[in-house]
């Protein structure tokens, strides 16, 4: 941690290629790495082949941003975000809930991108006893002290598994049993004609777009939150509480 190649600007984020390396070869678990568009560094080859192994969540960014976050030290076109939690993976956790003898009930998130509902919604989840949350590998809010803070802690608490195609972890739940509820507007149903007693998982959508038209496609029914007011929507944090509970 000491040497000069390993650089940190905190306990949660490492710059330089090596140093970066040395993280994912010592087993710590990434949030996601970022690297500069077109960069010319040959050693990125190295770090590269070990995203790819791990299946490590990466986006190209504008140097701009790593000099901002690094504050214009030589991060040699290469900022990794630690993780403060472990991912797990989803398809250990479904047959040790069926062996507890346990129903299991799973929440997605497809694409929820603001810290804060994400946080909020594992709180009521742990609350209501979910199992695990499946969230997208990209395009995902990340898991930093804002999401912990708002979860009061249940981020430590609940299984969070990432998923780098949900089209096949949905496929994956169907052929487990679990039935595959999406909960939005787009659907003449109510949460309340909705029988939540199989085994199930509950796909909550995006801020902006809501659930995405392939997983509408994949699930096995539809049901909307009941609306009197003006105002036709609810933050999704809230709709995932009314939903749970």
């Amino acid at each position: 941690m000491n040497s000069e190649n390993h650089k940190t600007l905190n306990q949660h984020t490492v710059f330089g290629i090596r140093p970066i390396l040395e993280a994912i070869c010592a087993g710590k678990e990434i949030e996601k790495i970022m690297i500069q568009k077109d960069t010319g560094n040959k050693l990125l080859g190295g770090l590269k082949d070990e995203i790819k192994k791990f299946n490590i969540p990466f986006q190209f960014v504008a140097t701009e941003k790593l000099n901002w976050i690094t504050k214009h030290k030589n991060h040699q076109g290469v900022v990794a975000l630690l993780s403060p939690i472990t991912y797990q993976n989803i398809e250990d956790i479904i047959p040790g809930i069926f062996e507890k003898g346990e129903t299991p009930i799973i929440v997605i998130l497809d694409h929820i991108t603001d810290v804060r509902n994400l946080g909020a919604i594992c709180r009521t989840a742990e609350c209501t006893g979910v199992h695990a949350i499946i969230v997208p590998s990209k395009g995902s809010a990340q898991i930093n002290s804002d999401s912990i803070k708002t979860s009061a802690g249940a981020l430590f608490r609940i299984p969070v598994c990432r998923s780098k195609n949900l089209k096949i972890t949905i496929d994956f739940l169907k052929k487990s049993g679990l039935q595959i509820i999406s909960c939005t507007e787009q659907s003449d149903k109510t949460i309340y004609e909705i029988n939540f007693s199989p085994p199930s998982a509950i796909i909550l959508g995006s801020e902006e777009d809501g659930i995405s038209g392939e997983c509408l496609k994949l699930s096995d029914d539809k049901a909307q939150i009941p609306l009197y007011g003006k105002i036709k929507s609810l933050n999704v944090s809230v709709s995932a509480g009314v939903t749970l509970y």
